[in-house]
């Protein structure tokens, strides 16, 4: 059974990102992703609350007015500091932020690199069905060869979630 805790990280974030949608052609609600990422790492055997709740919480500060000192007012220290190392400085261009992530990967906390590799699984399973809004083929393939490159340097974190990302670079030919 979900806690207390739990389910206000999810409300929050439900809050937070209520007006964000996916750029798939549904427009999908944003906060199925984040639902997604938690979900895929409870069923990979993650049962540790501050994971889970950060996982629903990963990218609320980079995407919305959060501040990590709202978060830690709300949910602690523990998941404050878990998103706050999730978390993409945007004042950085696109090119660093994505090159940075590669980098800081096999930098990143254990607990960190599963909410990672969570995220990373639930953006490629959509990006293999569904192509963004705005996107070229050529776009979505460098995408998953740059996903490749993040969760090559977290290798050795969770082989379930690590398995299912083999399995959809093995179908792109990235193996």
């Amino acid at each position: 059974m979900a806690s207390l805790d739990f389910l206000k990280s999810l409300q929050f974030a439900a809050q937070k990102h209520s007006k964000q949608r996916r750029k798939d052609p549904d427009s999908t609600p944003y906060v199925n992703h984040l639902i997604n990422v938690s979900t895929i790492l409870a069923e990979a055997g993650i049962r540790d609350e501050g994971v889970l709740m950060a996982a629903v919480l990963h990218d609320v500060v980079e995407d919305t007015d959060t501040t990590f000192g709202e978060l830690e007012d709300l949910f602690g220290v523990d998941v404050s500091s878990l998103v706050r190392e999730l978390t993409d400085d945007k004042t950085l261009a696109k090119e660093e932020r994505k090159r940075l992530q590669i980098e800081n990967a096999a930098r990143a906390t254990r607990r960190a690199r599963f909410i990672k590799l969570a995220d990373k699984l639930d953006n490629l399973r959509d990006l293999q069905i569904n192509k963004p809004r705005g996107w070229t083929e050529e776009r979505r393939e460098q995408y998953f060869v740059w996903a490749k490159q993040v969760v090559d340097n977290m290798r050795g974190t969770n082989a379930t979630l690590e398995a299912q990302l083999d399995e959809i670079f093995a179908d792109r030919n990235l193996l």
